[in-house]
């Protein structure tokens, strides 16, 4: 693989990422700011998405240093298999958000809940940039705008073509075993001689596990509802 398409594909996992895991962040902003004055309002908007991506920053770069030690790439892939698992299985509910009187309150209230919210986010994206700190930068920058003007249109996409979702899943269970064939302590249990086929091979196998699990999941959850009407 060439330089470049390795780095193209590293900035469209990122905006893809992006893409799917800012949705909840940009709502929370939107309910805890619906009734500020409309100046207010938007202050509120990119002063609270600002410092989220600030706090989301720090913690990634933190998480990339973390993830040189043995073993802790293999639990954030494990943790990233669960992200994408429940990003097609659960109806995330963001009526207990509440409206904030005040610009103050609600910047604190964002930047704390999105601090709270953001793990799926940091960990997929370190993963993404694969320890490059200019991609991760360039990637949670990218979150800024997606917040604050994009969520209420990527939602109607999401919901208009359910397969985009799917193939975001997907593509997070990839990063997900990619990420896995990367930890320094696997050579220990897996001997190869040809790294890259263990990466091509994990990233496969997570990419399949998320959608395997979800689908019968879903399966299951339509057998229910038939059983109950």
């Amino acid at each position: 693989m060439s330089l470049d398409f390795a780095i193209s594909w590293e900035v469209f996992e990122i905006i893809w990422i992006n893409l799917l895991l800012s949705g909840d962040n940009a709502i929370l902003i939107a309910l805890a700011c619906r009734q500020l004055p409309v100046r207010q309002r938007r202050w509120g908007v990119f002063l609270g998405a600002l410092g989220g991506i600030v706090l989301r920053i720090a913690f990634t770069l933190v998480i990339v240093q973390l993830m040189t030690i043995p073993y802790l790439k293999l639990v954030g892939a494990a943790l990233l298999l669960i992200v994408a698992v429940k990003l097609l299985i659960d109806e995330t509910e963001h009526s207990d958000v509440k409206a904030k009187p005040n610009l103050w309150s609600a910047v604190g209230a964002i930047v704390m809940a999105d601090a709270v919210m953001s793990l799926d986010n940091v960990i997929a994206i370190a993963a993404a940039a694969r320890g490059s700190t200019t991609l991760i930068v360039f990637g949670l920058l990218l979150s800024v705008p997606i917040v604050m003007f994009g969520a209420g249109a990527l939602l109607k996409v999401l919901e208009r073509f359910p397969l985009l979702v799917w193939a975001g899943a997907g593509l997070l269970g990839w990063v997900a075993g990619d990420m896995a064939a990367a930890d320094s302590a696997l050579p220990t249990y897996v001997h190869v001689t040809d790294h890259r086929t263990l990466e091509l091979g994990l990233s496969i196998a997570g990419c399949a596990l998320v959608l395997v699990i979800a689908f019968v999941v879903a399966i299951y959850r339509q057998w229910q509802e038939d059983q109950r009407a």
